[in-house]
């Protein structure tokens, strides 16, 4: 296993002195670690930003930065890595820290075993010098590669397997005081399961969101809901439920999207505004958090998400805080008779034990219904 503390320690001592990246429940632990308060970490909205804050980062002081960021979201990464970074382009260093689910030999979902095999291949295809951490004593690695970067100027990268750092307590949780929450994201899922009376599409964002709906789709027994997972995906949620309002049959499509999840991808507020499907509403669920990877920050507390939906072209826009409100909010929400945007703001979840969706064709099947 890997001492969480070491790892930092021994990075820093290295010379890797500051951290962007996007949240990753394999480095959960490790990213409780970095202190955001000296400008030395910054959580990103997607991973592509943190490679950019990076290479801006190195042209501004000649360090080399750390980036890191679940596999998954390898690929948004890539593209500045490739076009900016690389060797044969700006040869900037960059220290990868790379979250490896779906490793080969492990249990994980569908989509995690199909990019964790082949992540080491795209790493490699990238030109991106790679070593697999597995304890503490693989550090020498770490050191190897470090300087690597430096020499030669261009990213390198680690892996680190699911469940392989020790654990840390969670000082980046930001708790909004502000405003006083009484709604968690379960109680608004089951309030719409219950007022959802007609054939309706839902399309819902990766991580807890998509497990909850799940799971109340099940228990209540509704067959009016006709839901699609997003299991992966993160930040294109909002874009299938749109394409599924315009080009499918005219129920309503409900997009059942979180905070971290939009602002990876923020433009599809915009695209979504100008094609103005009346069957499309768009529920934001905000509790200020990458909850299902560890609870860190999205650093949307002074974000406007209605006014901004609204500035993109929606034209039904509503917004709740409070329990009390919640059941006549969503109401109007439902019955609108055009493009609607819905945001709710909650607190962390009280969620325990929740299953997974799966038999993902049959879902898909369903779907066509």
């Amino acid at each position: 296993m890997i001492n969480s503390k070491n790892l930092l320690f021994f990075l820093q001592k290295s010379g890797i002195k500051n951290f962007f990246g996007v949240p990753d429940s394999n480095l959960k632990y490790f990213i409780n670690l970095l202190d955001d308060k000296k400008r030395n970490h910054f959580i990103c909205a997607n991973e592509g930003l943190a490679v950019s804050m990076g290479i801006g980062y190195y042209l501004a002081t000649k360090k080399t930065p750390a980036i890191y960021m679940q596999n998954s979201g390898l690929s948004n990464a890539l593209n500045p890595i490739l076009s900016i970074a690389h060797s044969k382009v700006y040869s900037i260093p960059l220290f990868l820290i790379i979250g490896w689910r779906g490793s080969p030999g492990s249990k994980d979902e569908p989509q995690h075993l199909v990019k964790g095999k082949i992540t080491p291949s795209l790493l490699k295809l990238a030109g991106v010098k790679t070593e697999v951490i597995k304890s503490d004593s693989d550090f020498k690695k770490i050191y190897k590669l470090v300087n690597y970067a430096k020499r030669k100027k261009c990213p390198v990268a680690i892996l680190i397997k699911n469940n392989s750092l020790s654990k840390t307590k969670n000082k980046l949780r930001k708790l909004v005081k502000r405003e006083k929450l009484d709604i968690t994201r379960e109680v608004v899922i089951k309030e719409l399961c219950k007022q959802i009376d007609k054939k309706t599409y839902i399309v819902s964002n990766t991580g807890f969101a998509s497990r909850e709906l799940d799971k109340f789709i099940r228990e209540s027994k509704n067959k009016k809901i006709i839901p699609f997972y997003m299991i992966g995906g993160m930040g294109h949620t909002s874009m299938v439920a749109v394409s599924k309002a315009i080009y499918g049959k005219k129920n309503n499509v409900i997009c059942i999207d979180g905070d971290g999840s939009l602002i990876m991808h923020f433009g599809s507020l915009i695209n979504t505004g100008l094609l103005k499907p009346s069957n499309f509403k768009h529920l934001l669920i905000n509790n200020y958090q990458h909850e299902s990877v560890g609870g860190q920050t999205t650093n949307v507390d002074q974000v406007n998400f209605t006014e901004f939906a609204k500035n993109s072209g929606y034209l039904n826009i509503l917004n709740c805080k409070k329990k009390i409100n919640l059941e006549s909010k969503l109401k109007s929400f439902l019955k609108a008779k055009e493009i609607s945007f819905m945001e709710i703001k909650t607190l962390p979840s009280n969620s325990k034990n929740l299953g997974r969706p799966n038999s993902f064709l049959k879902i898909k099947n369903n779907f066509f219904k």
